[in-house]
């Protein structure tokens, strides 16, 4: 793990909060999350398909940043990081999509997580700023994420900063085959 420099074209990084780019070997970290994000909204989720899911989208090309509770990282000596580093409270992990419409790519948010005990600290806010530079950074015209519809806390913090529903997703369950 390392620290993720401020960056001066970003608001101000929330107080006491860090953010550290994700690493390579993140993988098994980055399905510990996912199990907890998939948890809260759906008790229940199969913990295999989630980690398949990491398994095939997971590359050093899909960005990936931590959120830590910042005292316990301030304390390090500057550029160092603890052997073994607290559980995250957030994550952002980012990729690259295509557009169905104009077949432009773009940058697709995969997974934006922020602990229950820390939320409405502005760091969803924040993540959702770090995104929008890296998609600037690629010279993407847009930004894409998923949510589920009955995720109301998520669905007020992305329109307040400017998302809009593009499509619908519909399910339909079925009966299994006999």
């Amino acid at each position: 793990m390392a620290i993720a420099p401020p960056d001066p074209s970003l608001p101000p990084w929330p107080p006491g909060y860090v953010l550290a780019s994700g690493l390579p070997g993140d993988g098994p970290l980055l399905t510990q999350l996912m199990q907890r994000t998939y948890g809260e909204l759906f008790p229940g989720t199969d913990p295999q398909h989630l980690q398949n899911t990491v398994q095939h989208y997971w590359a050093t090309a899909t960005p990936l940043w931590w959120v830590y509770r910042g005292e316990t990282l301030d304390s390090q000596p500057r550029g160092l990081v603890p052997r073994s580093p607290p559980d995250p409270v957030g994550v952002l992990w980012m990729g690259r999509a295509v557009d169905q419409v104009q077949g432009d790519r773009h940058s697709h948010i995969f997974l934006l997580y922020v602990d229950p005990q820390h939320r409405r600290q502005g760091l969803g806010t924040a993540l959702l700023h770090r995104a929008e530079a890296w998609a600037k950074k690629n010279h993407d015209r847009q930004i894409t994420l998923q949510v589920f519809c009955d995720n109301h806390s998520a669905l007020a913090l992305y329109r307040r900063q400017g998302y809009s529903p593009q499509a619908i997703t519909l399910v339909k369950p079925l009966e299994p085959p006999p």
